[in-house]
């Protein structure tokens, strides 16, 4: 049997980290502490530091107004998840390794993965998670699973963005596992978006993939126990 590998991040020894898990090869972490510094903090100089040689890179000044503003609507969209309990984002990008016609396709399909907390009611886990899917409308292909964290449900939701809102009208497809905490007074939403909705049965999977690896106690502990 071959023993998976892992690398750590460096949040994994952070003492008040508060539930570990893993990601599959693909997806690259965006640090929102880093990119949401507060103003005149030395983390906004070291930000500032890090944009300049882009910034400088610009062909001419109309470009390099275009990339702030572009940035600056990013640093909106980020901020605006962390305001609603995001306490981790990564993009993942992987090659369609066969496209609708089942030929081989190298055309790259990108997706979202966000990790974030919702204090909820005081119940037991299972209802906690029952409740997570059936008390908000849209949820479909739910899925009540039995994880190694405890007990969790598996949904799916689809969006199209408003005529306003700038984005492409293409449908997004979210896929959400959620995950009630132990003290049963808050739970993990692990969501997965794309719209790549061809492919919701792979990201499904992967998603339900992460969602296997989640643990509220610290593995690393565990595994010193065990060696010692």
């Amino acid at each position: 049997m071959t023993i998976p590998s892992f690398t750590l991040h460096d949040s994994a020894k952070d003492p008040t980290t508060e539930v570990w898990f893993a990601e599959p090869p693909g997806f690259t972490t965006l640090p929102l502490d880093a990119l949401l510094p507060a103003p005149e903090s030395p983390a906004a100089d070291v930000l500032r530091t890090a944009l300049a040689p882009f910034l400088d890179s610009a062909p001419d000044d109309m470009i390099r107004q275009q990339f702030i503003a572009q940035f600056a609507k990013s640093q909106q969209l980020l901020g605006a998840l962390r305001e609603v309990g995001t306490a981790h984002f990564s993009v993942g990008l992987h090659r369609d390794d066969i496209d609708d016609t089942g030929n081989n396709s190298s055309q790259p399909l990108l997706s979202f993965f966000t990790l974030s907390w919702r204090d909820t009611a005081v119940a037991p886990r299972a209802v906690t998670a029952a409740r997570a899917v059936t008390s908000a409308e849209g949820h479909t292909r739910i899925e009540y699973l039995e994880l190694p964290c405890g007990p969790a449900t598996l949904s799916e939701t689809v969006l199209t963005p408003s005529m306003d809102s700038g984005f492409p009208q293409a449908p997004l497809i979210q896929i959400h596992a959620h995950l009630p905490h132990p003290d049963c007074k808050r739970l993990v939403v692990l969501t997965l978006s794309t719209t790549a909705v061809a492919r919701r049965e792979q990201y499904r999977a992967i998603l339900q993939q992460v969602a296997e690896t989640v643990s509220f106690d610290n593995p690393l502990e565990a595994g010193t126990s065990e060696a010692g």
